[in-house]
């Protein structure tokens, strides 16, 4: 792998570390050194002051390690050259006599209170917000993560942006995390620098004394002086680190620019100016205090304060005139119609007096019950939900709702807020006075009861259901009716995707080369059209590619796989160890039917005689109700190849009608027939 330049530069820095520990360098090299050592400083400090958002330092903890190996090494490197040669350079004698004001005493202060700013107030109290954010960020990890769930499901975002929110949600979990445990290396530096100076002074007096044959108060002057020195060089530069941590994670991980509203926050109220400069003046006047200096600092914030509020008044005004300027010119320009072209797959619209229910705010559990229907649907079907949007809808009436799909309205309901819905599943123990309505899912009759007539009500028999769920249920159950036809290319490309990563040779087989992805859709349409699970992709890929060398017609594809998902189907049609009643098809009507199928290109239709045609849909009728008379499904038995047609034929009438072949029924089924469909 090729280094880049920065890597190499970031390799440079640590090894130039490593060697000063252990290599003497001269004194003209530890100046330079020093000298990047306090602009790296600035430069990181005045990085965090500026970055926008936390994450725009995301590795600002390696940051921190790095530069206090830096500033270690040369610590030692410095402390070597003060102990053999007494020459440490310009820099540390520049520091030791400059700005300790070459006074031993004046020196010392000043260096202890730099030591106690950093270790007692800049680095304890980050220490302490670095600890309590990382916690409060982990904590509210599954939270935000909920929330991103809830506006994906809305529809507010897409997936792109719920994954970007996900990564940053992440890597702010790791960077208050990795800054819990790195500002302890500042407050380590810290300690070490103080150790160090301790041990400098202590060396150095002895190395003047024994070796350089000093008296005691000229070695105590000359090398305490440099040890200021080199204490305070290398103490400056941790103490901006220091400060940089502090303002990093003080700034936590709002989008904002750190100098512009720091100053608007803090400056930004003119009444709040306009009091100080008062009190400034009155201070002036009344006490015995500079009055000079404090009227003129008095009158310094009145005239700031002047100043904002004439920004504030011009800036009210700009905003006003640009939003009347944004308004008209909308209106002169073109509609742009590209975002009316956009037709989502389904909607949920509901009335004014529904938004409770699912404003997460006000308690409602709608968006949750949203996600567990395309969960309940993904595990019962095999196929992924398209994305249910919610919205409320003036127009309608308060407690009412519709569900559209594809834009169009196929169904609607209402509700009473704050009522329970109360099902008569069959006997009841009583009858429970209410508000008579109908099931909006299943078309029941029902009644509407109170908070206080629900215990009663259930412990009648009666089936009580609260407004969530009503409004969930039917929603589930048009998502059911339409599934097959909210399945597009796109959606199985995907399916087929994600098979070739378990079976990449079977995906190679079938697709493109025996099948289309259309004739692969046209079949998984016509599974879940009949509510047959599609989530056995594997068996129906393999079956697909044992039959598609012999037909390439889609219905009777969908034959030999619905054979193949036999235990599939009957699992879901037939319970285990329970004798289910059915219907059977008359061989005669089976014949007819068969005689009257005619081929054309375009695929097989049933040319039958329209009066054959209603004598078996009155017979398939009649045939049902007495299946529903005893409380089973309506389940007609078909032979293999009339299955399809006839299921065809009575679709229009009879939905829910359950039409299955003796080839998909598994050989531990018990039937009973109760019936049989003749005309």
């Amino acid at each position: 792998m090729k280094m880049s330049k920065a890597d190499i530069g970031v390799a440079a820095y640590m090894v130039a570390a490593f060697v000063m520990m252990i290599v003497t360098i001269p004194s003209w090299l530890l100046d330079i050194l020093l000298g990047c050592n306090i602009a790296v400083a600035f430069t990181v400090l005045f990085t965090a002051m500026f970055s926008v958002e936390v994450l725009d330092m995301s590795f600002y903890p390696t940051m921190l390690l790095f530069t206090t190996i830096f500033r270690i090494a040369l610590n030692i490197s410095s402390t070597k050259l003060i102990l053999t040669t007494g020459n440490p350079g310009n820099v540390v004698a520049t520091f030791g006599s400059y700005v300790g004001g070459g006074d031993l005493i004046v020196g010392t202060i000043v260096f202890v209170i730099l030591l106690v700013v950093q270790f007692m107030v800049i680095n304890k109290g980050s220490e302490r917000v670095a600890e309590v954010t990382a916690r409060f960020t982990l904590d509210a990890m599954p939270g935000k993560q909920m929330a991103i769930d809830a506006d994906l499901n809305t529809g507010a975002i897409d997936d792109a942006e719920a994954k970007r929110r996900r990564d940053k949600i992440q890597e702010e979990s790791s960077f208050f995390g990795s800054m819990d445990g790195a500002v302890k290396y500042v407050k380590g530096d810290a300690t070490a620098g103080l150790i160090i100076t301790a041990v400098n002074v202590v060396g150095g007096i002895a190395m003047g004394v024994l070796r350089q044959n000093m008296d005691f108060a000229t070695a105590l002057n000359k090398f305490v002086v440099l040890t200021i020195g080199d204490g305070l060089v290398s103490q400056i530069p941790s103490l901006l680190i220091s400060l940089s941590t502090g303002i990093l994670v003080t700034k936590g991980s709002k989008d904002a620019d750190f100098g512009s509203v720091l100053l608007k926050q803090l400056f930004g109220i003119p009444k709040a100016l306009y009091l100080t400069g008062a009190i400034l003046c009155l201070l002036g006047i009344v006490t015995p205090l500079n009055t000079i200096i404090f009227l003129a600092l008095g009158l310094i914030f009145i005239l700031v304060g002047r100043s904002m509020q004439g920004h504030m008044e011009t800036a009210g005004i700009e905003q006003e005139v640009s939003v009347e300027e944004a308004a008209a010119e909308e209106i002169r320009q073109p509609e742009n119609v590209n975002s009316l072209l956009q037709v989502d797959p389904i909607e949920l619209e509901f009335g004014y007096g529904i938004i409770p229910l699912a404003d997460v705010n006000q308690g409602g559990d709608l968006l949750d019950r949203v996600v567990m229907i395309r969960r309940q649907i993904a595990l019962e079907l095999g196929t992924v939900v398209p994305i249910i949007r919610l919205r409320d809808n003036i127009q309608l009436n308060p407690n009412q709702y519709i569900i559209k799909i594809k834009g169009i309205q196929v169904s609607e309901g209402e509700i009473m807020f704050d009522h329970y819905m109360a099902l008569k599943p069959g006997d009841v123990t009583e009858e429970i006075a209410g508000i008579e309505t109908m099931e909006p899912s299943y078309h029941l009759p029902a009644v509407w009861i109170t908070e206080n007539q629900r215990e009663r009500a259930e412990s009648a028999g009666y089936t009580v259901v609260d407004p969530p769920s009503i409004i969930a249920t039917h929603l589930t159950e048009i998502i059911r009716e339409y599934i097959a036809e909210l399945l597009s290319r796109q959606d199985v490309q995907n399916l087929v995707d994600n098979l070739r990563e378990s079976n990449p040779s079977l995906v190679e087989e079938l697709v493109p080369k025996l099948l289309g992805l259309g004739e692969v859709q046209k079949v998984l349409q016509n599974l879940l059209r009949e509510g047959i699970s599609i989530r056995d992709l594997l068996t129906i890929f393999e079956t697909l590619a044992d039959y598609a060398t012999t037909t390439r017609d889609t219905d009777i594809l969908t034959e030999y796989v619905r054979q193949a998902l036999k235990r599939a189907i009957s699992g879901k049609f037939f319970p285990p160890n329970e004798i289910t009643s059915v219907v059977t098809l008359d061989p005669q009507i089976e014949q007819e039917i068969m005689a009257s199928v005619k081929q054309t290109e375009t695929g097989a239709y049933l040319n039958l005689d329209p009066e054959k045609t209603r004598a078996i849909l009155d017979s398939v009728g009649k045939e049902i109700q007495k299946l529903e008379n005893m409380g089973k499904n309506p389940i007609v038995i078909t032979s293999p190849i009339v299955r399809m047609y006839f299921k065809r034929l009575t679709e229009d009438n009879y939905r829910d009608l359950i039409v299955v072949s003796y080839n998909e029924i598994d050989s531990n089924v018990e039937l009973q027939s109760v019936g049989m469909v003749t005309a």
